[in-house]
């Protein structure tokens, strides 16, 4: 049974892809979405929920019509805003939940390395500079995707659509660097507290949960040596036992929380155990981590 924000969420994203056709090669599901496709319905008590989407934009491909800030304000996005400033790359659409007024999000997301000289608005003329957003750690998204049908979750709307999907193991290196780098900052006391969000460490538990870890160790040894992707996976494999090789690294105790009422110590050994188990695969295939 999914969750109504997450049908709601889904419907936002189709909405989106449909805004985007013309791009569509150009486009990858990232994040919860992308992930909850690849695990299922994993034995937790907490459902699977997200309220937004993430696609990561390959700007190598990636036409020039139609406009992307025009097609998408066409189809009744606009642009987010935090504290009275507006937000780069986060598209907005005006929604109902459970009969509340709410604004659900579909992010266009490029990956650092292809993003240009920006700090955070990716420059890829002619597109609307502050349409896309730069991001760290989505670059093996683009090497290890393959194409899914994407539908909706509600019956009355049979919109299905083909997309690039990012890989069980191109999705690990993304969390794990997201929770990398918003860990450290809450520790040096940069940027928000509510940026380190436990769920992300409950989506890792979730891949590391339903994929074999020989089928994820397999993809760390084609990304490592990709030319676009081979840097972020480096940095992501120095990261996963930091934060999940014993129960209490940071990443563990994150996912114990977000899985509540699962009993916590069960979950933070979980980690630890699969992340181990990650670790011997890799070694297995002549990978030290």
């Amino acid at each position: 049974m999914y969750s109504e924000e997450y049908i709601v969420a889904r419907t936002t994203l189709l909405d989106a892809l449909e805004a985007l056709e013309g791009h569509r090669e150009a486009l990858v599901l990232v994040g919860a979405q992308a992930i909850y496709l690849h695990t299922g319905a994993a034995h937790f008590a907490v459902a699977e929920f997200t309220t937004d989407g993430d696609v990561a934009v390959d700007t190598r491909i990636l036409s020039s019509d139609p406009e992307i800030a025009s097609a998408m304000r066409a189809a009744k996005f606009f642009l987010d805003e935090r504290d009275g400033e507006q937000l780069v790359g986060v598209w907005a659409s005006l929604r109902e939940i459970g009969g509340v007024p709410a604004k659900v999000t579909v992010d266009l997301l490029v990956p650092d390395a292809l993003g240009g000289a920006g700090r955070r608005a990716a420059r890829v003329a002619p597109h609307e500079q502050g349409s896309m957003l730069k991001v760290h750690g989505l670059e093996a998204a683009l090497v290890d995707c393959s194409v899914m049908s994407i539908g909706a979750l509600q019956e009355i709307d049979t919109r299905s659509f083909s997309i690039k999907v990012a890989g069980p193991t191109a999705l690990l290196i993304s969390k794990t660097i997201k929770l990398s780098e918003r860990v450290t900052a809450r520790a040096l006391e940069r940027g928000r507290a509510d940026r380190v969000k436990p769920k992300d460490a409950l989506d890792v538990l979730r891949l590391l949960q339903a994929i074999p870890s020989g089928r994820l160790a397999e993809g760390f040894v084609g990304l490592l040596g990709d030319e676009v992707a081979g840097a972020v996976t480096s940095e992501a494999l120095g990261q996963l036992p930091v934060l999940f090789g014993a129960a209490d690294s940071r990443g563990s105790l994150l996912a114990a929380e977000a899985a509540a009422p699962e009993p916590s110590a069960v979950i933070a050994a979980s980690c630890a155990a699969l992340c181990r188990e990650l670790i011997e695969a890799l070694s297995a295939r002549g990978i030290d981590v």
